[in-house]
């Protein structure tokens, strides 16, 4: 595997660094060692768990810094690999540049070490995760040996550990990833929609949709695309790599309210697939109308990935798997209480297109918790669809100022400093019995959280325990 990656890199064989030793960096340190690679793994940060992973990486026969990186020995790798979270800018990717190493991401040293696995590759701003789940779900029905990895929590180096390896998997990839997966050839490329998001780590918006443009850089007459049919930025991303030229292979779309390779007919409650109608609406435990388009986009992508999964029997075989989906955590989640109140776990809400879906979709009066760190999007898309059912927006954390500004003169807005637990009691004193309250905070959570995962957790526990 690797001496193919060194060959197509035009690198000869030496030492590689792996930057970054979170689940993709310990995953790929220890892949890269099965196949007798000399590595050098560095981390910027020191923590007691960090010490545990550099002993048992050192113990695999790698060589370890943590707290910092050799910049020297950067510079005379054979090949650097980039955890996702290490941006472009950092110092290590900065001086691999100069120095002519090239830079990849975990996902291309999986991908090379599974040459024959077949793989659904779903990116998009919002709804990949549920995507990727619903894709992998639709496959393991249909009696594939198939796994959900990349972006939704699993490393793909993780994967091409096991023994057995699957024979398929649902890919998600974010922009971070395809940015340094030069290898991408996915059986079915898919991107669920577009809009603006991580614009506190790119340029411009241009910038980030062309990292998800690189999603068709290996585009043949072959491929098979699944793409979202009423967005027009998705429709025309290949032009960013493709020079203006139709993208090649076969094209299928989805819509909502328009007939299309999958749609779903709103007048009827039908959802299509290929020519046929499907299933019902009433059919699906997912909340909210932007999981009819998730599950629209995953069968699809599924259906046109194998002519075996087209067939009437295997079209029956996902209806059915579909009605025994429900919702992923931190994904519009429900949290049960005994308070009367709905409370609604959005954590994964780390922009403000996908807070806007989840406020498009209250029916009820609402509280909603904003903040977070502030990723540079504007807040006021939310104030229109707000005032249908809100009580009122819980501006919280370092984007609690931004969030005023933007929305004091158009929403009511409440500021409340201090800990995640006085957030969820100034909601629970400002709602009454019967009311939701709205975790979809728009901001990522790293001014209180490790991740969104952390957040939601806090939030459930919170919700649960009742007030102090």
């Amino acid at each position: 595997m690797t001496h193919a990656l060194f060959e197509r890199l035009g690198r000869t064989a030496g030492e590689v660094a792996v930057l970054g030793l979170g689940k993709s960096g310990r995953a790929v340190t220890v892949l890269l060692r099965r196949d007798g690679c000399a590595v050098y793994a560095s981390d910027g940060s020191t923590t007691d768990a960090l010490e545990s992973v550099a002993a048992s990486l050192r113990a695999a026969g790698a060589e370890v810094q943590l707290g910092g990186h050799d910049l020297d020995r950067i510079a005379r790798a054979a090949i650097v690999v980039a955890s996702p979270g290490v941006p472009p800018t950092a110092t290590p990717i900065v001086t691999a540049g100069d120095h002519g190493v090239p830079v990849v991401g975990e996902m291309e040293i999986a991908l090379q070490a599974m040459p024959d696995l077949r793989y659904i590759a779903i990116t998009g701003t919002n709804g990949k995760t549920t995507t990727t789940a619903l894709a992998g779900h639709l496959l393991r029905a249909l009696g594939r040996s198939a796994v959900d990895a990349g972006n939704i929590g699993i490393p793909l180096a993780e994967v091409a550990l096991r023994d057995p390896q699957p024979t398929w998997a649902a890919l998600e990839c974010s922009s971070f990833q395809l940015h340094d997966t030069p290898g991408i050839a996915p059986t079915v490329g898919v991107v669920t929609n577009l809009s603006p998001d991580h614009l506190d780590r790119y340029a411009s918006l241009d910038d980030y949709y062309a990292d998800k443009a690189r999603l068709f850089v290996n585009a043949t007459p072959a491929s098979r695309w699944v793409l979202n049919g009423d967005d027009v930025q998705v429709l025309r991303l290949h032009e960013r790599i493709a020079e203006g030229r139709a993208l090649a292979g076969r094209v299928f779309t989805f819509r909502i309210g328009t007939p299309a390779d999958a749609w779903y007919d709103p007048g009827s409650g039908t959802l299509h697939l290929l020519g046929e109608p499907w299933i019902q609406r009433e059919e699906l435990a997912l909340v909210g109308d932007h999981n009819v388009a998730n599950a629209l986009t995953a069968t699809l992508a599924v259906a046109v990935a194998d002519p075996s999964h087209a067939t009437a029997d295997a079209r029956a075989v996902m209806a059915e798997a579909l009605r025994s989906f429900s919702a992923l955590a931190h994904r519009l989640e429900p949290v049960p209480t005994s308070d009367g109140r709905l409370w609604l776990n959005d954590s994964k809400a780390t922009n403000v297109s996908s807070t806007l879906v989840a406020v498009q979709g209250m029916a009820r009066p609402f509280a909603l918790l904003l903040g977070g760190r502030h990723k540079g999007e504007g807040y006021t898309a939310l104030a229109a669809p707000f005032t249908t059912f809100g009580r009122c927006v819980i501006a919280y954390g370092e984007a609690a100022a931004v969030i005023e500004q933007d929305l004091g003169a158009l929403v009511p807005v409440v500021r409340v400093g201090g800990t995640f637990a006085d957030v969820i009691e100034r909601a629970r004193a400002l709602t009454a019995p019967g009311d939701a309250i709205l975790l979809s905070p728009a901001c990522s959570s790293f001014d209180m959280f490790r991740n969104y995962e952390e957040r939601g957790a806090a939030f459930r526990s919170l919700a649960q325990d009742g007030p102090a």
